[in-house]
């Protein structure tokens, strides 16, 4: 039986935790005594239990997130109640900051606090020889060069049926402060001979969808000119990789090699979040935004990426108005997929200074989404809220290409669309558990009876979207992790 196991409960199966492989490669010659154990949210917490007990270990790691630290409570509790003698220690961003006020680390022993790669190993190698620790242990911040790479706790398994996730750099070197990675400076590359050797080894045992954690994957041009060779030079069908890259940071040496990949082949995540200057300086973002702006139109009209466009609804001082200018904006550069996310009051960051001047009021609950601002009442968020949701189904989904320029022809597609939601939410007085059929008749019947569309027009459009329609058919992508960073235990 293993003296240790790490765990953690995935948002969904198809998402490998990347921060337990990295506990797991760099614990020494306490590899051979540890084991993961992966679950998922949707899973029962007395069965969790029932799987981690029936290994027997003195010690059980949990990564605890944003997405899981409800569930995860509970499962602490439950294993203090069962067995109050194996040591539970914890880790990762939801319990690296504001620990002293949250249950699950009143109930579990230890919480290690930062990148725990290297901690966590120490920290079992104690408690296995019997000494007494702190219950608050902070990390040391590791460098790369010191960890020894994952990448090869990838299963077989995980690579035919897993997203990989990888990263050749950790931290960021800009200050927004609704962004957990804002905290992480200096950015720190990992040695790039070892981490594209490793990569090569995935790709020979089959792998073909790989997402970097980098939050500024192309920051450092010649590691990111490396990494596209590196797989341009190994090209294969099916090959599909994931970036997070500074929008306004493409010059030419890198546009020249991106147009070389083949359509499908790249996917940009492009976290744009406000279009408005007086709220990005509240929350201390820096962008070009003219710059962005070429950037983006030379991603679509010259390349193959699929480009994943952020927006943040109910950041300090914006408005709906300016939210709707910054959306309007972003729909006519035409990325393939617009996330409208939801402001989030993530632990640690440093947004909460704003909470008077803007009457910040979040959720108390993960995910700690905003409920009103100043300038955003309950009322309005919720309508966004659905807003978000709805535009998720109908735009983003790729299955309405035809149908949805339609909504907004000669007018603000932003109000359009929010008009539009209001009366699907009338209609359907629900947003999830919506059936494509039902998505299909209403956005037939808001054209002709909302928009006067003809109905003939109407119908050629969603005709030739019933292909799409039928299949449930929509564009390849990966959506983002929030707040995965493969370095906090575990990720």
């Amino acid at each position: 039986m293993p003296a240790i196991v790490l765990a953690t409960l995935n948002a969904k199966y198809i998402h490998a935790a990347f921060g337990l492989r990295y506990l797991l490669a760099n614990l020494g010659e306490l590899r051979e005594r540890a084991v993961i154990a992966e679950f998922d949210i949707n899973q029962r917490p007395l069965e969790i239990v029932e799987r981690l007990l029936a290994q027997q270990p003195q010690i059980i790691g949990l990564g605890v997130y944003i997405w899981n630290v409800t569930q995860t409570t509970e499962i602490v509790a439950l294993l203090k109640r069962l067995r109050p003698d194996v040591r539970i220690v914890l880790g990762g961003p939801e319990v690296s900051y504001e620990c002293e006020e949250q249950e699950i680390v009143r109930l579990a022993d230890h919480t290690i606090t930062g990148e725990a790669d290297l901690a966590f190993g120490d920290v079992c190698r104690r408690l296995l020889a019997g000494e007494a620790l702190s219950k608050i242990i902070p990390a040391e911040l590791p460098q790369p060069a010191q960890l020894a790479l994952p990448y090869d706790l990838y299963t077989d398994d995980d690579i035919a049926h897993r997203v990989l996730y990888v990263e050749a750099s950790r931290g960021c070197p800009f200050t927004c402060e609704f962004c957990l990675s804002s905290l992480d400076i200096p950015v720190r590359a990992f040695p790039l001979d070892a981490f594209l050797a490793a990569l090569d080894g995935l790709l020979v045992r089959g792998a073909r969808q790989f997402k970097f954690v980098d939050r500024t994957f192309n920051l450092h041009l010649p590691t990111a000119r490396a990494i596209l060779g590196f797989f341009l030079e190994r090209w294969r069908d099916g090959l599909f990789v994931h970036f997070e890259m500074v929008p306004d940071r493409l010059p030419p040496e890198l546009r020249e090699l991106i147009a070389k990949f083949p359509s499908g082949a790249l996917q940009f995540e492009v976290g744009i979040q406000t279009f408005d200057d007086a709220t990005s300086k509240h929350i201390s973002r820096r962008q070009n935004l003219a710059r962005l702006e070429d950037n983006l139109r030379y991603l679509r009209a010259e390349t193959g990426v699929h480009v994943h466009a952020d927006l943040i609804v109910g950041l300090p001082g914006e408005d709906l108005a300016s939210f709707g200018r910054g959306f309007d904006r972003l729909v006519a550069l035409a990325p393939q997929e617009i996330q409208v996310g939801i402001l989030k009051r993530l632990r640690g960051t440093p947004i909460v200074r704003h909470d008077a001047e803007f009457a910040m009021l979040y959720a108390p609950q993960p995910p700690y989404e905003i409920l009103q601002t100043r300038d955003l009442d309950f009322t309005t968020l919720q309508r966004m809220r659905r807003f978000a949701r709805y535009w998720d189904l109908v735009a983003n989904s790729g299955r309405f290409t035809h149908a949805l320029p339609l909504l907004w022809r000669d007018a603000s597609p932003f109000e359009r669309f929010l008009r539009f939601a209001d009366w699907l939410h009338a209609r359907l007085r629900r947003t999830h558990e919506i059936a494509l059929a039902t998505l299909a008749e209403s956005l037939s019947v808001f054209l002709t009876s909302e928009l006067g569309i003809s109905e003939s027009e109407a119908a050629l459009a969603l005709e030739a979207d019933g292909g799409r329609a039928r299949s449930g058919a929509g564009p390849r992508r990966q959506r983002r992790h929030t707040q995965l960073t493969g370095a906090t235990l575990p990720a």
